[in-house]
């Protein structure tokens, strides 16, 4: 078992060893003593209420200390929490903050879905049929035909036998991953994966490796140096990648998989309405056959509008998730406002493909333009994500709150997110997002990022000796 599947499974708790070897001393030692002594409640409880005094209090963990001592260096730098923003309204390609209307670049909403009137029209529709929750599993009641009719489309677009949706694109990697591999299995991943693939790969409890991102080279040394070594090996990827808006290699994977013979799991969360000509996601983007790939997971929040996950393959892959996956089997079905939110987004991806065509041109406009701005895109290749590299996570999230005055809403990305030195500004790109608007932005972020290196502000401007009480 790999050291991450023992520390999954509860290895090495020290709290719950500090009882059972108060209590197994207790037992021992009462062992010469008449029977009904051996057992004595009171004794017992005694010893284990000595142990557990020891359990800290949450302000004393270490992981609190680094919340407030981060909480400190704001404030010390005179600067706001640029995170949890309240939005007043739906966000979209413009919010309102605190009475502020702003560009918005914090919404994945990258086709303009989320306020279309035939979303809502079916989202208000589904709530008079079924009223809000399906309140139960599917499982044992809570079945409704509008999941069948979302999973058949989903299904459709990307050209395979059957789909399933979870209520969480976060659970979906979490259920997926645990359901089909175990102890004796092989994951490896691209290191730049989701945070939710690695926790489903430590559940599952199999050995887990990643690569170089988007190296093939060093991924195939991998697969010959583990050769025969396991029962079950999957590789996973992302098609377009979350935090640098690249794109996996899918030719070059598919061909490895036909030459080492293991499963390959494509994260669709950012490539859905986004890659392909008709926005069908990475497979069409690059003209795979529909059996090269065999897992397929995406989100419902991104493109379709709605919250959810789902997985899509062969019938038999959906009938095992079906039956053991313990995200679905064991949690309550889909919302049905949600199914139906997401399936009226899927149509109106088939009927108006217009917006995935304005989606390219704006993600590529921001990209060529960022760039003669003198500014750093990173990888991005210009589609649904694009960072701006900052490298210092101070300064990043100070270039966000900066950027509130000049009508920009953006998120810093920063350690540990990121490794520190690859801090980022990350915006979301939509349809709806005008030029003028990108120009703008891009200006602003321009100027008070050169204003920021100027003044050298950043990680060195902390007084860390301030900070040293927290720690």
């Amino acid at each position: 078992m790999s050291e991450d599947s023992k520390s999954a499974n509860g290895t090495g708790n020290s709290t719950g060893r500090a009882v059972r070897s108060s209590v197994l001393d207790y037992m021992r030692k009462s062992s010469s003593a008449a029977a009904p002594d051996r057992f004595d409640r009171s004794t017992r409880r005694a010893a284990v209420s000595r142990s557990l005094r020891a359990t800290p209090a949450f302000e004393d963990l270490p992981e609190y200390k680094q919340v407030v001592a981060q909480r400190s260096a704001g404030e010390q730098l005179g600067m706001g929490n640029p995170f949890y923003r309240a939005h007043e309204g739906s966000a979209g390609a413009t919010t309102r903050i605190d009475g502020q209307d702003l560009i918005n670049f914090a919404s994945y909403d990258y086709l303009g879905l989320n306020r279309h009137p035939k979303v809502m029209e079916a989202a208000k529709a589904a709530i008079d049929r079924y009223a809000i929750s399906a309140s139960a599993s599917r499982l044992v009641g809570g079945e409704r035909p509008i999941h069948t009719q979302l999973e058949q489309q989903i299904a459709r677009i990307y050209d395979v036998e059957a789909a399933v949706t979870f209520v969480s694109g976060y659970l979906t990697n979490v259920a997926v991953i645990s359901a089909l591999l175990g102890p004796n299995d092989l994951v490896i991943h691209d290191e730049l994966i989701h945070n939710s693939a690695v926790s489903g790969i430590r559940l599952s409890g199999a050995t887990r490796r990643f690569f170089k991102h988007n190296d093939l080279k060093n991924l195939e040394e991998l697969l010959m140096a583990t050769a025969g070594e396991y029962r079950r090996t999957m590789v996973i990827v992302e098609g377009v990648y979350s935090m640098d808006g690249d794109i996996a290699d899918l030719p070059g994977l598919v061909k490895l998989k036909h030459d080492y013979g293991f499963w390959l799991m494509v994260d669709e969360a950012h490539s859905l309405g986004v890659l392909g000509q008709r926005g069908f996601g990475t497979m069409e983007h690059f003209g795979i056959a529909p059996e090269d790939v065999d897992i397929r997971m995406g989100t419902l929040s991104k493109t379709t509008s709605s919250c959810g996950g789902y997985v899509a393959g062969t019938s038999a892959l959906i009938d095992v998730l079906k039956a053991s996956a313990g995200g679905f089997v064991y949690s309550v079905g889909l919302a049905p406002v949600l199914a139906a939110a997401a399936s009226a987004s899927l149509e109106a991806l088939c009927d108006e493909p217009e917006r995935v065509e304005k989606l390219k041109r704006n993600g590529q406009y921001f990209v060529e333009a960022a760039t003669r701005a003198g500014l750093d895109t990173g990888l991005s290749v210009g589609y649904s994500v694009v960072p701006i590299m900052v490298g210092d996570s101070v300064r990043a999230a100070r270039l966000s709150n900066d950027l509130i005055a000049d009508g920009v809403n953006v998120l810093p990305i920063i350690h540990p997110a990121v490794p520190e030195g690859q801090a980022r500004l990350r915006f979301f790109i939509t349809s709806d997002h005008t030029f003028e608007q990108l120009d703008h932005s891009i200006a602003v972020t321009e100027r008070r990022l050169r204003e920021l290196e100027a003044a050298n502000f950043g990680v060195a401007s902390v007084d860390f000796a301030a900070l040293s009480k927290f720690l």
